[in-house]
């Protein structure tokens, strides 16, 4: 198993998509600064971006928001499986609609190295807690490893009640207490096993051994209540309760 220091030493791949030459060079110049990531293409749209993500191993997109045909938005969520994203746009207001489609971060151009670098450790973290996590989950049906500022913590699954999503953060709600880790909800629930956790809500996924109660659009956990979705919750029915309704 590859361990910590090989993951944290990994070069990130990066791909750069601006349909603006100096906007690339920019961030290109910017990526050679850091020894932790390295360009692996360029394109100047979205379209073109598509095609290096079918043909090539990309585990960082550094992504316009305005480009002409399809916008940096409508690429991120025409994609299946989106490698780690982070926009950059000369607009604020898209940094909502950014976070709601799980990017790492959002970069306000002109973008200063500053804040470019504050971005890209985000990035770093949020793909080393991933793969500590995958392999902890390969490795054992309960344990698995959250980063905690310079340490690792062991947590068990299983004693998670829900997590909620909140922007670029997830908190990770036990009994007794609350965890914070920098990771996007759509990589961790593809971690955590699908037949223990449930996507409840845009913003909230929930370990279905600790359901008290249904009822309507909310869910109660541990005397909390959690917002259920219209369309989750006939599958949540089918999957938790149905097959294991014992009253008609």
């Amino acid at each position: 198993m590859t361990n910590i220091k090989q993951v944290e030493n990994r070069t990130l791949k990066c791909l750069v998509v601006d349909d603006e030459a100096v906007a690339v060079q920019g961030i290109v110049a910017f990526i050679d600064r850091l020894d932790f990531l390295e360009t692996a293409a360029t394109c100047p749209s979205a379209l073109k971006a598509a095609e290096v993500l079918r043909k090539t191993e990309i585990d960082l997109m550094f992504l316009d928001v305005n480009m002409p045909n399809l916008t940096g938005l409508e690429f991120l969520e025409s994609l299946d499986s989106a490698p780690m994203t982070i926009l950059v746009t000369a607009y604020s207001e898209y940094a909502l609609e950014g976070y709601r489609l799980n990017v790492v971060d959002y970069l306000l151009k002109p973008v200063s190295f500053q804040r470019f670098f504050q971005a890209a450790t985000k990035a770093r973290e949020i793909f080393t807690s991933r793969v500590l996590l995958q392999q902890n989950r390969e490795a054992t049906a309960s344990d698995m490893y959250v980063r905690q500022g310079d340490s690792f913590r062991r947590i068990a699954w299983e004693d998670i009640l829900y997590v909620e999503g909140m922007q670029n953060y997830l908190k990770l709600v036990f009994r007794d207490e609350t965890v914070i880790i920098h990771q996007t909800m759509t990589s961790l629930e593809e971690m955590l096993p699908r037949d223990a956790f449930f996507r409840t809500h845009r913003s909230f996924l929930i370990n279905m051994s600790h359901i008290d109660s249904i009822a309507g659009g909310r869910i109660i956990v541990n005397h909390r209540e959690i917002p259920l979705s219209k369309p989750h919750r006939e599958e949540l029915l089918k999957t938790a309760v149905y097959r294991k309704l014992i009253s008609k």
